[in-house]
């Protein structure tokens, strides 16, 4: 699991339907981890989750990558991180990996899929099998750019991330759903991006579910019906996101999202027509 620095914007600018007195409303959840009251700040991380399932090692999501130039995205633009030395003191080399999960195909979920070497990217995890949601493999090519919300800040993305290891015969693509193997299914989940997606674990009578972008703060558990700002479409991410609450809260499964600080992962209840944070996953705070 990678922590980067945590990013920071008013809650207008990151959650702009919401309101000054929901988040003021769960404070007390909320300060300081994941918003400041004082300066209005909110706060989000980049993470990365390593699993074994199988003898197989599984890599969600792969950060923003390093050396990577974002001309509309200047918070990931040539970053100089310790991500796979992270991943070392994990256990876990490059060529170790079997499967990379790219939920979705944003820049700071597809970032470590390559690393420079001189001057080509070149697949980070040579041996691994990347999947990638097919509806996203299309939508973001560099052409369609213009047409979509985002828009800018996926520039270079898919030449740097994504080409590349389709160009070493690494990726394979999906729709729907896609069995990874007895304790592991991806399911579709769309709204953030046409092809986001989520991971069900399943095991020995535990439940997890890596919720990707679904959500991006822990707001959104007890005010579901707020977006973030990078939604490709609002209302299929508010509908995804009221599914997977659902199944979390009542298969009581602990929630894996992409971005958030503090312990990172939760445990969810239903409260009255709504949702709550149950329990905090016992990870150290980063």
């Amino acid at each position: 699991m990678e922590f980067s620095d945590t990013t920071p914007m008013t809650s207008d600018v990151f959650f702009p339907n919401s309101k000054r007195e929901e988040w003021q409303r769960h404070g007390a959840l909320l300060d300081p981890h994941h918003w400041d009251a004082e300066s209005d700040l909110t706060r989000a991380a980049t993470q990365s989750w390593v699993l074994r399932s199988e003898g197989r090692i599984i890599l969600i999501d792969t950060g923003a990558g390093n050396a990577k130039y974002r001309p509309y995205q200047q918070i990931w633009s040539y970053l100089d991180t310790g991500y796979l030395a992270n991943l070392a003191a994990a256990g876990v080399r490059p060529e170790d990996v079997d499967i990379v999960i790219n939920t979705h195909l944003h820049d700071d979920h597809v970032g470590w899929n390559t690393r420079l070497e001189g001057r080509d990217w070149v697949p980070t995890f040579p041996n691994a099998t990347y999947l990638m949601p097919q509806r996203d493999f299309e939508y973001w090519r560099p052409e369609n750019l213009p047409n979509t919300t985002f828009g800018r800040g996926n520039q270079n993305v898919y030449e740097d991330s994504v080409a590349p290891v389709i160009d070493a015969g690494l990726v394979k693509t999906w729709d729907e759903s896609h069995t990874i193997d007895s304790n592991l299914r991806l399911e579709l989940a769309p709204g953030h991006t046409p092809g986001s997606s989520i991971i069900h674990l399943e095991s020995a009578g535990d439940r997890a579910i890596f919720a990707g972008d679904l959500l991006h703060g822990a707001i959104q558990v007890h005010e579901p019906h707020i977006n973030s700002c990078f939604e490709e479409d609002e209302d299929g991410a508010r509908a995804s996101r009221a599914r997977m609450f659902a199944h979390a809260a009542d298969h009581n499964a602990l929630v894996l999202p992409a971005h958030l600080p503090g312990h990172g992962a939760f445990e969810m209840r239903r409260k009255g027509s709504g949702f709550e944070i149950a329990d905090w996953a016992p990870f150290s705070r980063t």
